[in-house]
């Protein structure tokens, strides 16, 4: 009884141990809210007309992790065209944004592309 409590016992602390590395480096925003976000920019962005597309340009594996950190902290949102939505944005906005494309990034376990 007790060797299986023992081992009980270390299953679940190697699972926290090795759940809390994995996101451990990432920005803590929600990527959900993040991906809804980013698209919202696109098509207000589209209404106004700067941008002929609806859908973003840049899919989230267009970078990888490094590349948006880069990004994010240099706050270089040039890239993505739409600087009247991007510079409204809240800083809350920005974090999930930056979520989501870190976390779909080239080289991250999950690479995404905006559909």
């Amino acid at each position: 009884m007790t060797r299986k409590i023992i081992i009980s016992l270390m299953a679940i602390f190697f699972v926290m141990v090795f759940s809390g590395l994995s996101t451990a480096d990432g920005p803590e925003g929600n990527k959900r809210k993040g991906k809804y976000t980013y698209r919202a920019v696109y098509k207000q962005c589209a209404k106004r007309g700067e941008v002929k597309e609806k859908k973003p340009s840049i899919n989230p594996s267009d970078k990888t992790m490094e590349q948006w950190k880069r990004v994010f902290d240099k706050k270089a949102f040039d890239v993505f065209k739409c600087k009247e939505e991007w510079d409204a944005l809240s800083e809350a906005d920005l974090l999930d944004i930056y979520t989501y494309l870190y976390n779909g990034a080239a080289d991250s376990p999950t690479p995404a592309k905006c559909k």
